[in-house]
C-alpha cells in the first residue's frame, strides 16, 4: 500500500491545456485492479454547454475517459469545472454539445435503470414514503419485479447499509447520513450497471462523512459494483477512488488521470498520501510556467 501515485495515461492537450512537466514521457499503461475487466463506460471527446440569459456557458471541453467494470472512478476538480454536469450527462439528464457517451457500446440518449444516481441533497427521498417504500419504488415503477419480490430485495439492500430496522421509518425522522444510506440502498437495489454519486457526502459533518466513506468502501468490497464518483475533495478522491480524473478549472478539461489504488484510510496521515495530495493540488490549481 506504499506504491506512489502514478499517471496512467498521457493525453493530447489543447493549446491552452497544461501537461505536468514532471509526468513520465512514456507512462505505464492502465493496469486493472484485481477483478476488473472490460470498458463499461466510455466518455469520448465530450463537450458540455448550457445557455444563460446572456451567453452560452461552456461547462467542459473535449473530455475523454473510460470506466472499467468494478472501477471506483473519481472525477475530481474545483467548483464550477463541470464535473457534476458531466455526471448528469452520463446519467442521461444532459445531452453533450459534441462527443458521445457509451454504456456497453450503446450511446446514452436518456436516463435509464442501468445508471442510478445518488445526489448530494438529503431531500432526494419522497417524504411520504417509508424507507422500505423508497427503496422499492424504482423496482416496482420499472416493472422489474412484483411487490413481494421488491420487498425482499429492499430488505436485503437495507441490511447491507445497516438500516433494516428503520424500514418503516419516514425520511424526516432520519439523520443526513442515514438518508444517504437509504439513497445508496435504493440505487444498488436496482442492480444498475454503474452507480453515479454526485458529491454525496459533501453536506455531512466530518465524522459522518468519514463513516460514510468507510461504509461505501466496505459495500464495494462485498458487491463490487462499478462506481463513478464526483468530488472536489482531494483526500476523498484518494480514499474512495482506484482511479482519479483531474479536471481543470472552468471550463473543465482533462489535466491527468491517476492510479490511486495505493491509498486508503490506513495511510491518510502518511507522508506519501500527503505528498500525493499536494501534487494533485498543484496539478489542479497552479498555472503552467511560460515556455
Amino acid at each position: 500500500m506504499n506504491a506512489p501515485l502514478r499517471f496512467t495515461h498521457e493525453f493530447e492537450q489543447p493549446a491552452n491545456q497544461w501537461v505536468d512537466p514532471a509526468r513520465q514521457t512514456n507512462p505505464a499503461p492502465h493496469s486493472l485492479a484485481p477483478g476488473l475487466s472490460e470498458v463499461l463506460l466510455r466518455v469520448d471527446d465530450v463537450s458540455l454547454e448550457y445557455r444563460s440569459a446572456r451567453e452560452v456557458v461552456h461547462a467542459t471541453h473535449r473530455v475523454s475517459f473510460d470506466v472499467h467494470r468494478g472501477d471506483r472512478f473519481v472525477i475530481l476538480g474545483p467548483s464550477g469545472c463541470g464535473k457534476s454536469t458531466l455526471l448528469k450527462a452520463v446519467a442521461g439528464f444532459v445531452s453533450p454539445a459534441s462527443g458521445q457517451i457509451l454504456i456497453d457500446g450503446e450511446r446514452v440518449a436518456e436516463p435509464g435503470p442501468d445508471r442510478m444516481v445518488v445526489f448530494q441533497e438529503f431531500d432526494q427521498l419522497p417524504p411520504w414514503k417509508t424507507v422500505s417504500q423508497n427503496v422499492m419504488f424504482p423496482l416496482i415503477a420499472s416493472r422489474k419485479m412484483s411487490r413481494r419480490d421488491a420487498e425482499e430485495v429492499a430488505r436485503d439492500a437495507l441490511a447491507k447499509v445497516g438500516l433494516e430496522r428503520f424500514k418503516d421509518a419516514y425520511p424526516h425522522t432520519l439523520s443526513g447520513g442515514m438518508k444517504q444510506r437509504v439513497a445508496i440502498a435504493r440505487a444498488l437495489a436496482a442492480k444498475p450497471k454503474i452507480l453515479l454519486m454526485d458529491e454525496p457526502f459533501a453536506a455531512l459533518d466530518a465524522q459522518t462523512r468519514q463513516r460514510m466513506q468507510e461504509e461505501l468502501l466496505a459495500l464495494w468490497e462485498e458487491v463490487r459494483f462499478t462506481l463513478l464518483f464526483v468530488t472536489h475533495s482531494i483526500d476523498e478522491a484518494l480514499i474512495v477512488g482506484n482511479r482519479i480524473l483531474l479536471l481543470s478549472p472552468h471550463p473543465g478539461r482533462v489535466r491527468a488521470e491517476l492510479d490511486s489504488q495505493a491509498f486508503g484510510f490506513e495511510n491518510v496521515g502518511g507522508a506519501e498520501f500527503q505528498a500525493s495530495a499536494q501534487r494533485i493540488h498543484r496539478l489542479l490549481f497552479e498555472s503552467p510556467s511560460p515556455r
